[in-house]
Formats: structure tokens, C-alpha cells, sequence
């Protein structure tokens, strides 16, 4: 049958050439369109008609000519290749604005339930199968959801439409699951815009709406049939010779439809011009409703009083040790100035002793006790020495203790170091250092509070270091679902490509059977035939006689025969043109999308990249005041 073969033929490239420019036209069933229109075909088999197997392809031969510089696929069987899902589902911002989508559609078409954008973040199976069915029964009102094996239907149903990506089993198990939820709602995405190509092409009729009638008028006129077949034939004539991009014969061949239907260029342009103002409005107004500004101060506000508070915190902690000081200071005074009284004091009572020791006369009593004090004082030096000996002996043996425990911090410091380096986090210029400076430094001039502030500083920037490369094992994570996802797609292509070549073989198994049965049969008829021969011989005369007089007859059945294929001819050259114009128009309406879909794509992209550059320039103002307050404290703090 023709038509289906042209079909298969159209969904795969024309050429088994590699394309030397890479194109960037989508298929329309790929890509999810951002405006609420969308057009391409619905994959859905219509009935045939009585007709259609006595219908001819109009692509002509399958065969090329000698000299071509490549071979014609057209009638080829084929598929469409599965692929990778192009779009990004996995960007947070695209899967919001798909869930907007789906909650204005369900809203749109009347969904009986209560749906709501917050509820569509994580929906449970039972919602999303009610979801499907609403969806689905606009295509299909007679449609009722199984009550079992849900998991097997909802993927088959998609792929008989013919969504091109894979949705596993597994994902119907938890719709709502992150890693899953994204990829299911790709798929109802894709879904919506199929019932809105539906409802467009029945109210349209655009594809086929003749075949069922031959003698529907074509709308586009003569002329225009004669463009395009010109234009059709001359870029297929290109292509054969091996080009795969006709820019020169598209630019004359859209000046020729210009000037055929009188277009005016300064009205498309404002009406683009329009469009483009009402679409930067229409973003503005969604990213301000979207972006609460109040609440962003409020949150900085918020964050400026906490550092507001620690600085009150400290002020008043160095207040504090401010005033012991000056306690500390006070009483070293009051101790020195009744040290001084004592030295005085302890002046006068030597002058006192030495005046009586040069006027008094000594007696044996005298000498005997300066005798026993000089005994007593010997004693007591004695007993100094022995305490002096056992506090040098503590001394030496704390001078012991101190050199092993700094050789000892010494060597956790050079395996701190040699551990830094391996990581990459010395010196300051090193890859993982940020511009940090994650070296500890030997100095005996560093005390306790030196050391603890230390340790404060890199224990702070390894716990960011360590917070940085969890969100990048995250990140490593999601992109690992993702993969397995992937993997998970890429199995089920492969079993049902082990299907389709189970299927063929048995095709062929039973072909060959046919065959030789069909031999058998030809041998059978061929000993008939011989048989029959010598029969048809003695009549031959006999016919002979009766040609003349059936003679008359047969003209007229030629004449008759003639006529008829004279219609049967007509009737072909007008379905021809009638679907080549329907192809044009529809290609025509896509590239158009296209250009539409990369300018907007394009602007946002210019938007993003200005809003960043903003936002960055304020945190670095931010920063900037920051650091000034904290080095005025820290000048204040100095001064004191």
C-alpha cells in the first residue's frame, strides 16, 4: 500500500548519505512548544479507502538514474529512530513552566477535580491516572482506564500515538518520585499537544481531506501548483546531486508566493514587532510575580540584624574584658604601692637593727644565739638548695615534655600539610584552595587565642569545602539517575528491537512457506496447462473463425478501457497536487514555529545573562560595605 509506505518513508532522512550540514529543523512531535498553538500531524490510523491499493505513489520509481550522486529512499521501509530526550527535563525552571502548562490546559478543558500548581509539584499515581484519562478522552471519548496493570497500559497507549521516547514500568510505580515525576510529565506535555493538533486538524481538515473525495476543488489555484512543483522539482534535483540545503531556492520560492498573494512586509513586521513587546511583558509580569521582592529584603534585613547582634555580642565581650583589665590593673597598683610602704618600713627597722648591733657589746648569751639563728639560717639554705635542686630537676623535665610535644604537633603539622597538598588545598594558588589560605605556620610567637583562631578559620573553610563537595556529589547523583534512566530507555529499545526482528523472521519463515507451496501450485497448473494445450489446439481453429466476428466487439471494449483509465489517470494527478500543497503549507507553518521558538530562546538567554550580571555587581557592593565595617571595628578594637 502507497500511502502507508510514504509515511514510513517520510519519518526517516531521505538521503543514507552522512549530511554535511547539520540541520537545525526538529520534528514537531520532539519538540514541546512554548505558545499555546502548535501543529503537526496525529499519529492515527484513518481507514483506508476501497481505492487505495490500486492508488500509484507519486515519488515515482524507487530507483534513480546511473549518474546520480546518491540513491532515492523514498518508499524504503523504515521507522523512526528512538532517541534521546532533547529537552531538559531535569532544569527545574523548564519543569515549572510544563507544570503551568498542564494546570492551564486541565483548567481550560474543564478537569472535574481540583488541581492546582502546588498539588501538580508531586502528584500521586491516582491523580495522574485520572489526569490521563481526562487527556486521553479527548481524543478517544469511549476511553475507560483498566483497572489493572495501569503500569503496562499507560506506556503501550503513548506508544501507539506515537510518543517517540521511552517511559519505563518502573516510573508508574512512583509517578511522583523526583527522578521520575519529570520524565512522566514530558510525556502528558506531549500528550496535550497532540489533542490540541487533534482539535486544530478537525477543525481544519487540513491533512488527506480529499482522499475520500475525488472531486473536491484544490483552493490554491493553478499558479500556485505550478510553484511549487517547480520549486519541488528543482530542490529535488539538488538533492539527488548530493546538496542538503536549498537557502537560495526557499528565498525565491517564498518572494514568489510574496508576489502571488500580494503580502505586505511592513505588516508582518509590526505584527512581529507587537508580538515581541507583548511577549517581554507577558515575562515580566511572570518573573514579578514569581520573584517576591519583599520578602528578599525582608530576608537581608533579617540576616543584618543577626550580624548586628554577633557585633553587639563582641563589642560587648571586649567591653567586658576591658574592665577586668582595668580591675586587674587597679589592684597590681594598690599591691605595689603597699609593697613599697613595706620596703620602707622594712629600711627603717635595718637602720634600726644596725644602729643597735654598732652600739651594743656582745655577752656569751648573745653569741650563743647568733650561734643557733646562723644554724637555723644554714638549715634553711639547706632546705632552699634542695627545693631549688627539685624545681630545676621540674624545669628540665617540663623543657622535656615541651620539645616532644612540639616535635610531636611538628609532625601532625607536616602530615596536615602533606595531606593539604594532596588535596590541593596549598598553597593560596592551588586548585581546591578558592583563594584561601589553608597553611598553618610555625611561630612561637602565637599564643592560645592566636592558635584557636587559627583552627577557627580552617575548620570554617573546609566545613564550606565539605559542603561544596556534597552538592557536588548530589549533583553527581542526579546525574547518575539520570543515566540509569537512560540505560533503563535504551534496554526496553533493545528488547523491542529483539520484538520487531522476532517478528520479521517469523514474516519470512512463512513467506518461504508460501513460496513453496506456491511452486507446488505452479508445477500442479503447469501439467494442467500442458494438458490443456492440446485442447486449446483442436479449438484454435475453430476460434480463429469466431475472431472476425468478435472483432467489433473488442474495439468497442477498448475504447471503453480507454476511458476509464483516462479518469483513473485524472483522479491520481489531482490527489498529487492536493497533497503536495497540504505538505507545503504544513512545513511552511513549522519552520515559521521554529524561527519563533530559537528568537524567544535566544531573548531569554540575553535577559538571564543581564539579570546575573546585575545581581553580581550588588553582592559585590554588599561585600565591599561589609568588609569596611568589619576592618572600622577591627581599627576600633585595636585603638582600645
Amino acid at each position: 500500500m502507497e500511502r502507508s509506505r510514504m509515511n514510513r518513508a517520510s519519518s526517516s532522512r531521505l538521503s543514507e548519505l552522512p549530511q554535511r550540514v547539520e540541520s537545525n529543523r526538529m520534528s514537531m512531535v520532539y519538540a514541546t512548544p512554548q505558545s499555546k498553538q502548535s501543529f503537526g500531524k496525529l499519529n492515527i490510523p484513518k481507514p483506508q479507502s476501497v481505492t487505495s491499493e490500486r492508488r500509484t505513489s507519486f515519488f515515482g520509481s524507487r530507483t534513480s538514474g546511473a549518474g546520480m550522486a546518491r540513491n532515492s529512499a523514498f518508499g524504503a521501509f523504515g521507522g523512526a529512530e528512538k532517541m534521546k530526550d532533547p529537552r531538559p527535563l531535569h532544569d527545574k525552571a523548564y519543569v515549572q513552566q510544563c507544570i503551568r502548562q498542564l494546570c492551564e490546559f486541565l483548567s481550560e478543558k474543564g478537569f472535574p477535580g481540583s488541581m492546582s500548581v502546588k498539588s501538580l509539584q508531586s502528584p500521586s499515581t491516582k491523580e495522574f491516572l485520572k489526569i490521563f484519562e481526562f487527556i486521553y478522552c479527548l481524543l478517544d471519548p469511549t476511553f475507560q482506564m483498566p483497572t489493572s496493570k495501569v503500569e503496562e497500559e499507560v506506556p503501550r497507549i503513548l506508544k501507539d500515538l506515537g510518543y517517540p521516547f521511552v517511559l519505563s514500568k518502573s516510573s508508574m510505580y512512583s509517578v511522583g518520585a523526583p527522578h521520575t515525576w519529570p520524565q512522566v510529565l514530558g510525556a502528558v506535555v506531549w500528550l496535550i499537544d497532540t489533542v490540541k493538533i487533534f482539535c486544530s486538524m478537525s477543525d481544519q481538515d487540513l491533512l488527506f481531506a480529499d482522499f475520500s473525495d475525488g472531486s473536491t476543488e484544490i483552493e490554491d489555484g493553478v499558479e500556485f501548483n505550478k510553484l511549487f512543483l517547480d520549486y519541488t522539482a528543482e530542490t529535488y534535483n539538488k538533492f539527488m546531486q548530493g546538496a542538503d540545503t536549498f537557502d537560495e531556492e526557499d528565498a525565491d520560492y517564498l518572494a514568489k508566493l510574496k508576489r502571488l498573494y500580494n503580502v505586505d512586509e511592513g505588516l508582518l513586521a509590526s505584527m512581529e514587532e507587537k508580538y515581541r513587546m507583548l511577549s517581554d511583558e507577558v515575562e515580566r509580569l511572570e518573573k514579578e510575580s514569581q520573584t517576591d521582592r519583599l520578602m528578599i529584603k525582608r530576608t537581608e534585613k533579617v540576616k543584618l540584624q543577626t550580624d548586628l547582634q554577633k557585633l553587639q555580642s563582641y563589642r560587648s565581650n571586649l567591653e567586658s574584658f576591658k574592665a577586668n583589665l582595668e580591675n586587674k590593673a587597679s589592684g597590681l597598683a594598690d599591691e605595689l604601692e603597699a609593697s613599697g610602704l613595706q620596703v620602707e618600713t622594712l629600711k627603717q627597722e635595718e637602720s634600726r637593727l644596725q644602729h643597735i648591733l654598732s652600739t651594743q657589746k656582745f655577752t656569751p648569751a648573745d653569741i650563743e644565739r647568733i650561734n643557733w639563728e646562723k644554724r637555723e639560717l644554714q638549715q634553711t639554705i639547706n632546705s632552699l638548695s634542695k627545693s631549688l635542686e627539685q624545681a630545676e630537676q621540674h624545669m628540665w623535665n617540663e623543657e622535656i615534655a615541651l620539645a616532644k610535644a612540639k616535635e610531636t604537633a611538628e609532625v601532625k603539622l607536616a602530615e596536615y600539610h602533606k595531606l593539604a597538598r594532596k588535596l590541593k588545598l596549598i598553597p593560596v594558588s592551588a586548585e581546591n584552595a578558592c583563594g584561601h589560605d589553608f597553611e598553618i605556620r610555625t611561630s612561637t610567637e602565637y599564643g592560645p587565642s592566636t592558635m584557636v583562631q587559627c583552627r577557627t578559620q580552617i575548620q570554617q573553610l573546609l566545613r564550606k569545602l565539605i559542603t561544596d563537595v556534597d552538592e557536588e556529589c548530589s549533583r553527581l547523583t542526579d546525574m547518575k539517575l539520570s543515566l540509569e534512566e537512560s540505560i533503563e530507555q535504551v534496554n526496553s529499545n533493545i528488547s523491542d528491537k529483539a520484538n520487531d526482528l522476532k517478528h520479521l523472521r517469523e514474516q519470512i519463515r512463512r513467506l518461504d512457506e508460501q513460496l513453496e507451496q506456491d511452486m507446488q501450485d505452479i508445477a500442479n497448473e503447469e501439467q494442467k496447462w500442458s494438458a490443456e494445450m492440446e485442447s486449446v489446439e483442436t479449438h484454435r481453429k475453430l476460434l480463429e473463425k469466431k475472431v472476425t466476428l468478435g472483432y467489433d466487439e473488442s474495439v468497442e471494449q477498448l475504447k471503453a478501457a480507454q476511458q476509464q483509465y483516462h479518469l483513473v489517470l485524472q483522479e491520481t494527478n489531482e490527489e498529487r497536487r492536493t497533497v503536495v500543497n497540504n505538505l507545503a503549507s504544513v512545513l511552511t507553518t513549522a519552520a515559521n514555529h521554529l524561527s519563533i521558538v530559537e528568537k524567544f530562546l535566544e531573548d531569554q538567554h540575553k535577559r538571564v545573562d543581564r539579570v546575573y550580571t546585575d545581581a553580581f555587581r550588588e553582592d559585590e557592593v554588599d561585600i565591599q560595605k561589609m568588609k569596611d565595617i568589619m576592618e572600622g571595628f577591627i581599627a576600633k578594637v585595636n585603638s582600645m
